[in-house]
């Protein structure tokens, strides 16, 4: 048992066959709706309807005073919202899976993702420059265009797409159903973290949520673009070996580089042996081979 278990550690002999995503038609639905839903909630904080209200209500409230005991452990578990650590522990596991499986995908749809995250969550945020609950400067308003960079709420974003990959890669549905419940579970918690903590409004975390969403998605939009990433990258390995393998053969010791002839010097060549041929019968004739041959 013990064997079998260690034996799934080690790098398998072939790359398995990985059949990436498509867009669907219940994808390419879902997708939409999100995005319906996305703008919606930018609309209703722009008119600052009753969203706006209860963004307010919420901040009064303030759960870390009603709930002070909580706020340790929540001040670690955010963490698993924050872009780097995040990065570098989900970068790790899909770099053992690159690795084992012989394929770069699972990095490169990591890279892709995070790409996408930034330029899309990070346009936003600063064109609608919302101030966070800590910085709002009049009760009610939507503290929109006042130079801040709340809204979408990164920390939840990130968290969606983060740990959304592992079940986006996942290669057997029962894997995906359980790692899609523990990515969305873990993305909930991150998100009212951040409103518990009084760091950023609830229609922040929703939008969050929604622009994660949006990422996951759109990937196998991109798939064909990494697929074509990946054999470049391969190509251009394997042309970079074969030049460390010719370097190494040339330097190799007891290798005798061979002399190479030019066009010119082969041309001499020939008319000095035919010359040779014609007076063979001479002593002068035999002379001059030998030394040639000499």
């Amino acid at each position: 048992m013990r064997t079998d278990i260690f034996a799934r550690l080690d790098r398998e002999p072939e790359p398995p066959k990985i059949v990436a995503p498509r867009m669907s038609r219940h994808r390419a639905a879902l997708f939409g709706g999100t995005l319906a839903f996305y703008l919606a909630i930018v609309f209703a904080v722009l008119v600052t309807s009753w969203l706006v209200v209860l963004d307010w209500k919420v901040m009064l409230f303030r759960p870390y005073q009603q709930w002070p005991e909580l706020h340790a452990f929540l001040d670690y578990y955010v963490v698993l919202g924050q872009r780097g650590p995040t990065a570098v522990m989900v970068a790790c596991w899909l770099g053992w899976r690159s690795w084992r499986q012989h394929t770069l995908r699972p990095l490169l749809v990591l890279g892709t993702s995070l790409l996408l995250l930034n330029v899309t969550v990070g346009a936003v945020k600063l064109g609608l420059g919302r101030l966070g609950p800590h910085y709002a400067t009049q009760i009610g308003s939507a503290e929109m265009f006042a130079g801040g960079d709340i809204f979408p709420s990164g920390h939840t974003a990130n968290a969606v797409v983060t740990w959304g990959i592992l079940a986006y890669l996942a290669t057997t549905p029962r894997a995906r159903r359980y790692l899609s419940a523990v990515s969305a579970t873990v993305s909930l918690g991150v998100g009212l973290t951040t409103v518990y903590i009084g760091t950023h409004w609830l229609s922040d975390v929703v939008l969050g949520w929604a622009a994660g969403l949006l990422i996951l998605l759109a990937l196998p939009w991109f798939e064909p673009l990494i697929a074509r990433a990946e054999r470049w990258i391969l190509d251009v390995r394997e042309q970079w070996r074969a030049r460390r393998r010719a370097v190494r053969q040339v330097r190799a010791p007891g290798v005798v580089p061979q002399p190479v002839l030019l066009p010119q010097s082969i041309a001499a060549e020939s008319a000095a042996l035919a010359a040779g041929a014609a007076g063979a019968g001479t002593p002068a004739a035999h002379l001059a081979t030998g030394a040639r041959a000499r």
